[in-house]
């Protein structure tokens, strides 16, 4: 019981001083909001990029590694004239890899190029279109609209079918099903059987399903050359749940290539291990960086408010000197006037930091093109505890200063 009259005593107190100098301590507060909400500020925009970007390479699947010449992520010293020289995948290395490899839950093999396809008098540019094997839905998850996927018959048969994407569908076939509709790559026709899920707008719209087509792989090497000299084929290889981190998948894999391909144990791997963890890392180190900023930027902002709110307790604790004083006479413990004190630098820190997290909460609502903004309940754990730190950081020195006074000398006080 003792504790909650403690409490709000403390909250009553830390009213009456709101009140009493209103200009005076909104003016101590606002460093504390606008630090909070710098700070969290920045985290609400860096997780809402993180989160869209992310999404974006949603292509590269999840627990899914990718043979490439190339390394996706490169540094400063990144070697690009020795993967230039490197051998291009085959799809013989895809048969070998399907019928030896153990660790693996399927091998796919596709290649891919931008192109038009064209409906009659409707034509989509920068289409990503991709020549697929029957395994490549079993190694990334194919989401469909509507529609099916390839048959198997269909694609060892090289027939002239295709799945498109939303975008696709709309401006070929406006206000119409698709499905069974004919349209046509390099003057060929094929059938529509199938309409990808739409993935919708994002910051980085790397090979949206939206703007994609995908046919049979042998319908694709029809219309452009794969291989050497022509476009570059990748071997996509899904892990099994039990194998963390993919370790055993990549040392057979390697091992299996290296046989393959002929190189001798002193020769170095003439191909790359490409993981979506590679890119998530990367953009996950560039984000710190980003938020290490915001608490630079808040956190001037929120020392400036320490000392505002510092000020405040020691104007407080001069202006209830009387008031101690007959406290401690008539019995409260020095703890008793130390947490009055604290609580209520706490409480008014509180009041800045939720005032902060109300003007980032008010930001989510402002649009941002594509992105959208969401303040996660982390950040707001987060900025409540910046907020009671700070109060209890500046305003322990005016709580022992309160705690300390002689009452016989408090009550003297005028």
């Amino acid at each position: 019981m003792i504790y909650l009259k403690l409490i709000w005593e403390s909250l009553r107190f830390a009213l009456q001083a709101l009140k009493s100098n209103l200009t005076r301590t909104i003016l101590s507060l606002l460093g504390v909001t606008v630090g909070i909400f710098a700070i969290i500020a920045v985290f609400t925009l860096v997780d809402s990029l993180e989160k869209n970007i992310k999404s974006s390479f949603s292509f590269l699947g999840s627990n899914v590694v990718t043979v490439n010449r190339f390394q996706f992520v490169g540094g400063p010293d990144y070697p690009w004239w020795k993967f230039f020289r490197r051998p291009y995948n085959t799809y013989s290395e895809y048969v070998f890899l399907k019928d030896k490899i153990r660790n693996a839950e399927a091998v796919a093999f596709f290649a891919g190029v931008n192109t038009t396809v064209q409906a009659g008098n409707n034509s989509y540019k920068g289409t990503n279109l991709n020549g697929v094997v029957y395994s490549y839905k079993d190694v990334y998850d194919v989401k469909l609209q509507s529609g099916r996927f390839f048959t198997e018959m269909e694609i060892n048969a090289s027939r002239n079918v295709a799945i498109i994407g939303v975008k696709i569908a709309n401006t070929l076939f406006p206000n119409k099903d698709p499905l069974g509709k004919e349209l046509k790559i390099k003057g060929n026709k094929f059938i529509v059987v199938g309409v990808f899920e739409e993935e919708g707008e994002g910051i980085v719209n790397i090979a949206s399903k939206d703007e994609a087509c995908m046919i049979p792989y042998g319908s694709f090497t029809k219309l452009y050359y794969v291989g050497k000299n022509g476009l570059e084929p990748s071997i996509a290889l899904k892990g099994k749940d039990e194998d963390v981190g993919m370790v055993a998948l990549e040392n057979e894999l390697i091992g299996l290539l290296r046989a393959k391909r002929g190189l001798k144990p002193t020769q170095e791997d003439n191909f790359s291990l490409n993981k979506s963890e590679f890119i998530m890392n990367t953009l996950g180190s560039i984000f710190d960086v980003i938020s290490a900023a915001g608490w630079v930027i808040g956190g001037f902002s929120i020392l400036v408010g320490g000392f505002g709110i510092a000020n405040i307790m020691f104007v407080s604790v001069k202006e209830r000197t009387n008031i101690i004083g007959i406290q401690k006479s008539l019995g409260a413990k020095n703890y008793f006037i130390l947490f009055q004190f604290l609580f209520e630098a706490v409480f008014l820190s509180m009041i800045g930091g939720i005032t902060g997290i109300i003007l980032v909460y008010a930001i989510t609502f402002i649009p941002v093109g594509s992105l959208e903004l969401v303040l996660s309940f982390k950040n707001i754990i987060l900025a409540l505890g910046i907020s009671s730190s700070i109060g209890i950081i500046s305003g322990i020195v005016p709580a022992t200063l309160a705690a300390r006074l002689d009452p016989v000398e408090a009550i003297r006080a005028t």
